[in-house]
């Protein structure tokens, strides 16, 4: 047993970064050092087990009489899980090193804050050992001596370090970090009191010491708190209220469900999901915001602006959210919220699918798991109602998550595909069906599950790849069954002397006993002798034709193909054409039936295993060889899927088929995006009649009732002859038409309806888009949103419920169901990977809106129903793309992200870093809001209009017209489904025009005495407030209904919530200024190449002179209108516009802003030309070495032949690259030498 000895003292930081780095080693793989985890000592090691002078503490004993390990940084690298190196290979294991290296807090603070500006951690993405040895350095100064004004100097390095101690591993040892709030002596040290060994005079030494160099640092922060920034105007500022240190926020008054959320108190610091999206939704619902008839007497009532009316894809009653989910929700929501906005009679209605064979496994593996008992056990009445019971109890589950998302669904409108509404609309569709012949029996191969005892749809089935042999799990066997294998064996020719044979080969070696002939193509030469011939069966009595069909591949095996019509749909297809008999061989619970002993009565991969045995007993064996085959396998029990002959119910497909494709022939129906609608159809013009049937209990039971007629003069009738079956809206009426039918009294008929026959679950989905407004009885909704406007859902299912919707639709109500059908993309992970829970890389959209850790990942797979082997395998998955978990992002910042990455036509990868960039975008509105009213005042009164008062300013004018082109590409963007297009448009205004260039424009002027300029300018940011948070709304409902209820009214009256506020459309913002666009993309311009310089010349804290030099009178003019803005923009200090033709002053750097603009930046006394000298020269030497290393390589004979393509472009870029850099060395050596 290894032991870490750590000192007791709460301060003792050294000690405290070893406990740190023990417990990541904890989470993790374990110690670095590949021991177990070691033992806790508080206290010294006893001198008896040393062979040395007791060591300083932390210590780490790798067990007894083994090696010894002192010093905070030894240890903790050891018990650390990764080493040094954290993600992203040597680069972080360099940087790591780098960090964990610094000491003392005045040389760590100020690179540590450049640094942190713009990353998360100190190496990589999540905490490493560098990030624990500056934290634990830095606790002291954090507890004891960094003020609240202290640590707003050092703002970067406050975020990071509450950041990393909010991390649960750094709180189980640390406990909750108070931070000092200036109160606090330093002779008030927190923490319990614990004894602890006396120190020494050394250490009592070195403490004060340090006490001494912190009190110096601090009172030099103070000093530089005090002097004002180079240039900021001496205009008395009120004093600041303490900022409270950032961390989670919550909403905690008291609001009872329903009521509208309090926003009368002072904004928080920063934005926080948790307390923007307390209390909005049920008052939205509450208020009716989400119901069509809001603002209007009914549904019915005219409105100019049109109707929009959608149906969600109902979600099984089974699941539970998922990203897919989440997609269709995010764009469908932005859509309706986008039509609500526009004063559209807008509904969305919501809606939940019985998913017949998910809900009967789920409540079957319940009723095993709690009582021990199956359906059967229970009979199907007793079973139905543990059914229902089940759905009670969680099925609203996916309804509350679709409200988590925001979803703005109308609640009171919700149906359930099992409602008596909804059933009746089932019932009466399958009557007037089968009345017209349209439904019919027949029996056909179909794709059935042995463990489910069901036929199943072609969506059920899942095609697993094999590349050669492989081993399968299948249900109801010990043992794994071996699939990819090709097995050869012989069928001797009856009759031949010379003892010939005919090869065939096959995967399913159990189904040749179902052979009932042997096929060759017509014109193989090595078969025409054998025309006419018949081959013997070794097992069986009946002997098998040799037939020629155009089917066969000669070129594949021997070209022979055994014939079992019963088990492939190939071979089924070939039995009709030549007559042959189809001969079934299993049950519907796989058992071999039709066979002779010893077979009958084998489980089918039992007897896969006893035919190969008798086939090698005989002689006829042949062959086995890998074989790549796709194994189908149903998704919900996991059995391998078996073709089989069963009676089962059909819809003829194709008259509605053609009627489908002739709609969007004709532009009835619009498939968008465009390529969709080849795939479509292709699928019409192929369809087959549809298997509408399933051996279920939970479901839509088939009207449809099989007729004995107690009469001798009318033979009975067998399953498969539809004269013998009648349907019926209740049994009665289907007594009477039996009875019509065969011209007997009812009193003759005997009705048995189908004991397990229920409908296929899309039968019902199908019907969903008329049936949820009352079909088949008139009702307001049906005659109002039927037809409806728009069907979004993903391109997955474009044939198995899209294309049934509208077949059915036209053939029961004679119209479309929906003018339009927009198809996104599937979602994928960062990796472009199919997400499966076996690679864990599947992501619950709640683990991203509240976060969740690795281990709580690791958690969701244990509970998850994969196996022990696969869920090792998920959880490597998960560590490699989530090391730290999932960060809270939020709901508005996962709905922005999802919209922004559905690209039509593509798939979308998924980068949860991505959606995190999106949580900081919802900060950047939040600050820029909170900047706003603060600068507005309390007294501000906006104008009656958002029309321009004729006074605005050159940057006025600017936003107004870039608020208009916001405007103009949102609506546009919206009405063609361009969603990037709309979330480019809103994120690039309100970040870089109204965060990072009006705002920064606008502080001289609210901070002046220009009264007339400031009440132009606070009219102008209410009109970008207002405007800006309704573009925004479809996407963002949360975080916009939060700062615009903080926003005062134009007109008392207005409408009580943004989502029921108009949305700005072009006509409302026609401020389009083409001559203010050019004047500040000209500042904008020159601002980006005075930054260029200044990060060339290191100028960080100063504010250098800047000379524009223009090529004529009227750049000249411009660039004087615009040089104010480009000194706050670019941090400069006086912009000056230089004469036609005169120089710029000596000792000054340029750079191009336009081809008729330079830049001149000063640098005459603010840099050391001879050091600035020394330090380029030296790097110019190494560019130049690596310039001619690379010429080198590039210049080789093999070069070209050798190195892969990626590697030539890469070294071409870097080349390049390298050779731009000496060129700008060059232009600044020569500024330089002529300073000097």
């Amino acid at each position: 047993m290894s032991i870490l000895y750590v000192s007791p003292h709460p301060d003792a930081f050294p000690s405290l970064r070893a406990l740190i780095a023990a417990r990541y080693g904890e989470a993790g793989e374990g110690p670095g050092w590949g021991g177990a985890h070691p033992r806790i000592c508080l206290q010294p090691p006893p001198t008896s087990r040393t062979p040395f002078p007791p060591p300083r503490l932390p210590a780490l004993e790798q067990g007894p009489g083994g090696l010894w390990v002192w010093g905070a940084t030894a240890v903790a690298q050891l018990l650390w899980p990764a080493g040094l190196g954290g993600p992203g290979g040597s680069r972080a294991a360099v940087l790591v090193q780098q960090w964990a290296a610094l000491g003392a807090l005045g040389r760590a603070l100020s690179p540590l804050e450049e640094w942190l500006r713009l990353h998360t951690y100190l190496a990589g993405e999540a905490p490493t050992l560098a990030d624990l040895a500056a934290v634990t350095a830095l606790l002291l100064p954090f507890r004891y001596v960094l003020d609240p004004s202290a640590r707003r100097i050092w703002g970067n390095v406050t975020r990071w370090f509450i950041t990393c101690v909010q991390q649960p591993e750094f709180r189980a040892v640390l406990g909750e970090v108070v931070l000092y709030s200036g109160a606090r002596h330093l002779s008030q040290q927190p923490g319990p009191e614990v004894t602890a060994p006396p120190k020494t005079a050394g250490q009592l030494k070195k403490e004060a010491k340090k006490r001494e160099k912190l009190q110096k640092f601090q009172q030099k922060q103070k000093i530089q708190q005090q002097q004002p920034p180079l240039g900021e105007q001496k205009k008395p500022k009120s004093e600041k209220r303490e900022k409270r240190d950032p961390g989670v926020i919550t909403y905690d008054l008291p609001t009872p469900p329903g009521e509208k959320k309090d926003v009368s108190g002072t904004m928080p610091d920063s934005y926080s999901p948790q307390y923007v999206e307390a209390a909005w939704y049920p008052w939205w619902e509450q208020q009716g915001f989400f119901k069509p008839e809001y603002g209007r007497s009914s549904v019915s009532a005219p409105n100019p602006r049109g109707i929009f009316m959608m149906c969600i894809p109902p979600p099984n009653v089974t699941g539970s959210l998922h990203l897919g989910h989440a997609l269709t929700n995010a764009i469908q929501d932005s859509l309706t919220r986008w039509h609500r906005m526009r004063g559209e009679t807008t509904l969305w209605n919501p809606g939940c699918d019985h998913a017949g064979i998910a809900t009967q496994v789920v409540v079957e593996k319940k009723l095993w798991r709690e009582q021990g008992r199956n359906r059967h056990d229970l009979g199907r009445e007793a079973f139905l109602r543990e059914v229902w019971k089940w759905k009670e109890e969680k099925g609203d589950r996916i309804y509350h998550q679709l409200k988590k998302l925001g979803s703005s669904l109308d609640w009171d409108r919700a149906c359930f595909t099992m409602d008596p509404k909804l059933s009746a609309a089932v019932i009466e569709a399958f009557v007037q069906l089968h009345e017209e012949g349209v439904i019919y029996r027949s029996t056909r191969l179909v794709n059935w599950s042995c463990t489910l005892n069901s036929a199943i749809s072609d969506i059920e089935v899942d095609k697993k790849e094999l590349t050669g042999r492989t081993l399968l799990s299948v249900p109801g066997y010990k043992e794994k069954v071996e699939f990819g294998v090709l097995v050869s064996f012989a069928y001797k020719v009856q009759g031949s002397e010379s003892n010939e044979e005919v090869v065939v080969a096959t995967t399913r070696i159990e189904t040749m006993l179902g052979d009932v002939a042997v096929a060759v193509h017509p014109k193989d030469p090595r078969y025409q002798h054998l025309k006419g011939k018949i081959l013997i069966h070794p097992f069986l009595s009946r002997s098998l034709p040799i037939i020629f069909d155009d089917f066969v591949d000669m070129e594949f095996g021997t070209g022979a193909v055994k014939i079992t019509p019963a088990h492939d749909q190939n071979d089924y297809e070939v039995g009709q054409r030549h007559g042959l008999e189809a001969i079934s061989i299993m049950d519907s619970r796989g058992a071999l039936i039709n066979v002779p002993l010893p077979f009958l009565g084998l489980p089918r991969f039992e007897a896969r295993k006893a035919v190969l045995a008798a086939l090698k007993e005989q002689g006829l064996f042949r062959g086995i060889e890998d074989n790549p085959m796709v194994v189908p396998l149903c998704n919900r029990s996991k059995d391998v899927v078996e073709p089989l002959l069963r009676p089962q119910w059909y819809v003829r497909c194709g008259e509605m088929a053609q009627a489908a494709s002739a709609a969007v022939t004709r532009g009835d129906l619009r498939i968008l995006p465009e390529t969709h609608q080849r795939t479509w159809h292709a699928w019409m013009d192929n369809i087959r009649d549809w298997c509408i049937s399933r051996q279920l209990w939970w479901g839509h039971r088939i009207p449809a009732y099989f007729i004995t007629v107690n009469d001798p003069t009318i033979p009975p009738g067998e399953d498969p002859d539809g004269r013998y079956w009648v349907s019926g809206r209740s049994e009665a009426e289907a007594r009477e038409k039996a009875a019509k039918e065969f011209g007997v009294s009812p009193d003759k008929i005997i009705l048995q309806q189908g004991k397990e026959d229920v409908l296929d679950t899309w039968f019902s989905s199908g019907l969903f888009p008329f049936s949820i407004l009352g079909w088949p009885n008139q009702s307001e909704d049906l005659s109002v949103f039927y037809p409806g406007t728009l069907l979004e859902t993903g391109h997955d299912i474009l044939f198995f419920w899209v294309a049934r919707m509208v077949m059915l639709g036209l053939k029961l109500t004679g119209r479309l169901p929906f003018r339009e059908v927009y198809l996104h993309a599937i979602v994928r992970d960062a990796h472009g990977r199919k997400m499966s829970k076996s690679l864990g890389n599947v992501i619950d959209p709640l683990d991203v809106i509240h976060g969740v850790s690795l281990q709580g990942l690791h958690d969701q797979l244990l509970n998850s129903n994969l196996d022990p082997s696969e869920v090792e395998k998920a959880k490597e998955g998960q560590k490699a793309d989530f090391p730290a978990g999932i960060p809270e992002c939020g709901t508005d910042a996962l709905r922005f992200g999802l919209c922004a990455y559905t690209s039509q036509g593509r798939d979308i990868n998924l980068d949860v870093n991505r959606i995190l960039g999106y949580r900081h975008f919802c900060n950047k509105l939040w600050n820029a809001t909170k900047f706003a009213l603060r600068g507005l005042g309390k007294g501000f009164v906006p104008s009656a209009t958002s029309e321009p008062g004729g006074h605005e300013s050159l940057v006025d004018r600017w936003i107004r017209s870039r608020l208009t082109e916001a405007v103009r590409l949102s609506n546009q963007g919206f009405q063609a489904y361009d969603f990037p297009a709309i979330t480019t448009a809103q994120y690039s205004f309100w970040l870089y025009e109204l965060c990072d260039v009006y705002l920064e424009c606008l502080k001289p002027v609210l901070n002046g005495v220009d009264q007339a300029a400031t009440e132009c300018a606070c009219q102008t940011l209410y009109t970008c407030l207002d405007v800006g948070l309704r573009l925004l709304s479809p996407f963002m409902p949360f975080v916009t209904e939060e700062l615009f209820q903080r926003l005062p009214r134009r007109m008392p009256q207005a409408p009580p919530s943004l989502c029921v506020t108009p949305y700005p459309e072009p006509s409302e913002c026609s401020w389009k200024d083409t001559e203010a666009e050019a004047a500040i993309e000209l500042a904008l311009s020159i601002t980006r190449a005075v930054r260029s310089l200044r990060a060339d010349y290191n100028l960080i804290r100063i504010r250098p002179d800047c000379f524009l030099e223009v090529a004529d009178e009227a750049t000249g003019a411009l660039a004087s209108a615009v040089s104010g803005y480009v000194q706050v923009l670019a941090s400069a200090g006086v912009v000056a516009v230089l004469a036609l033709g005169a120089p710029a002053p000596q000792g000054c750097a340029m750079a191009l802003a336009s081809d008729r603009c330079s830049v001149h930046l000063q640098l005459q006394g603010l840099v050391d030309p001879a050091r600035e000298l020394g330090k380029l020269q030296a790097k110019r030497g190494e560019a130049q070495r690596q310039a001619q290393r690379l010429r080198e390589r590039r210049s080789t004979m093999s070069y070209p032949v050798k190195v892969p393509l990626k590697v030539q472009e890469a070294d071409e870029a870097k080349l390049r690259q390298t050779e731009a850099e000496l060129r700008k060395m060059d232009e600044a050596i020569t500024l330089f030498q002529k300073m000097v």
